[in-house]
């Protein structure tokens, strides 16, 4: 059923991408100012197909969060701002307890009471069904007919013990168009110290290697080649060796090491003068850099050229042109929404990308970044909207 767009007039498909795992962790002041915004977002645009990829469903303390996922479906579903829509299909990774499978994805899809003609696409019995009612799947989800998911195998990122990052696919078809639609979750960077070390670094590596992992596993014989659309948190990074070569071209390094294992515990970069002012520190879990505007003047497109992970994929991924400021780390404090935490370097950590094929779908296009004044536990919401006019989307992302 793959093709080029026929909607009905009038249709909207809006993709978000989200990494929850504050939410879940303080349900009561985060959780409720995330769903504002979100509905925000819903009332303002009105999708008639809604599809919500999330990261870190249940948060980090699972054993102790997770039970406020339920509520969180459950406010979703009942919610004045969601009334209009009659179907949907919730898919929650929340079997933490199962270390070989979990991965933590959450995928949302809502479908408008005024859509009439929406599948989705079985892979076991390798056909399109109907979708109907309001269906919410949370235990092995690796034996769900309507999706796909995978955990990558441990020896992808051995410095983590139990790592929860993977992949769920659905295949969705909307009159005569098929497409797929691929919530990821890439591997982070451990340390900023072993980032610094090489360019490229060893986790960009990684993540390389996962996300051609994931590429060849969406595209391989068993199923119809359909345009497809992967978004997420691929926890892109700027390039640490080159990005903190420019940004301290002219400063001195100091090398601290740690006295019972000499092994390096900190960098301290210094001006030459103006006595010796710090102008970065870096830890393994810290980037203190003396002036955070420079990722924000100008949407910070200054470092877009470090910004290098996708380059490998050229031919397989389509990104449209970034002109908003970097992704992460947002504060989580309320207080200081658009201020970033010194544990990182700032970087495009979420994206929204797309088949060759899925591009040709795209016509006016509008890609961006919208920061609440709040925004404490909102990281990323990226939307693509399929107006009226066919082969036409818009594309947003709201952090």
């Amino acid at each position: 059923m793959a093709g080029k767009l026929t909607a009905p007039q009038g249709t909207g498909v809006l993709l978000v991408t989200a990494n929850v795992g504050s939410l879940f962790e303080d349900p009561v002041n985060l959780q409720k100012t995330w769903l504002r915004e979100f509905y925000q977002v819903i009332q303002s645009h009105k999708p008639h197909f809604l599809a919500v990829h999330c990261q870190e469903v249940g948060g980090k303390n699972y054993a102790e969060s997770m039970s406020h996922v339920d509520s969180f479906v459950k406010e979703l579903l009942s919610s004045d701002a969601m009334k209009e829509y009659s179907r949907a299909r919730i898919y929650l990774d929340e079997n933490y307890k199962s270390q070989e499978h979990f991965t933590a994805l959450g995928s949302f899809y809502f479908i408008h009471e005024s859509l009439k003609n929406i599948h989705q696409f079985d892979f076991k019995a390798k056909k399109f069904k109907k979708v109907v009612g309001k269906e919410t799947c949370s235990e092995t989800l690796e034996n769900t007919p309507t999706l796909e998911k995978e955990k990558f195998p441990q020896d992808y990122f051995p410095e983590s013990k139990w790592s929860r990052k993977g992949f769920i696919r659905t295949r969705w078809a909307l009159a005569d168009c098929a497409f797929d639609l691929v919530n990821i979750h890439l591997f982070h960077d451990a340390s900023n110290l072993v980032a610094w070390e090489k360019s490229p670094s060893v986790y960009s590596g990684t993540r390389q290697k996962a996300l051609g992992y994931v590429l060849d596993r969406i595209t391989d014989q068993r199923y119809e080649k359909v345009p497809y659309f992967v978004f997420g948190d691929f926890n892109f990074r700027l390039d640490s060796k080159q990005v903190i070569e420019s940004l301290c071209s002219t400063a001195t390094m100091q090398t601290v090491r740690a006295a019972d294992t000499n092994e390096v515990d900190k960098l301290i970069f210094r001006e030459s003068d103006n006595d010796r002012k710090v102008i970065l520190q870096l830890e393994k879990k810290l980037f203190n850099y003396v002036n955070q505007d420079v990722f924000r003047e100008n949407n910070g497109t200054s470092l877009l050229e470090f910004d290098k992970e996708l380059s490998v994929f050229k031919d397989r991924l389509h990104e449209l042109e970034i002109s908003f400021p970097p992704s992460y780390p947002y504060s989580e404090d309320s207080s200081q929404g658009k201020q970033y935490m010194n544990t990182r370097c700032p970087a495009w950590c979420d994206r929204i990308l797309m088949s060759p094929s899925a591009r040709e779908l795209v016509g006016a296009v509008v890609y961006c970044i919208v920061t609440p004044h709040s925004r404490g536990l909102l990281r990323t919401f990226g939307f693509v909207l399929l107006p009226q006019m066919r082969n036409s989307f818009l594309i947003f992302l709201l952090c």
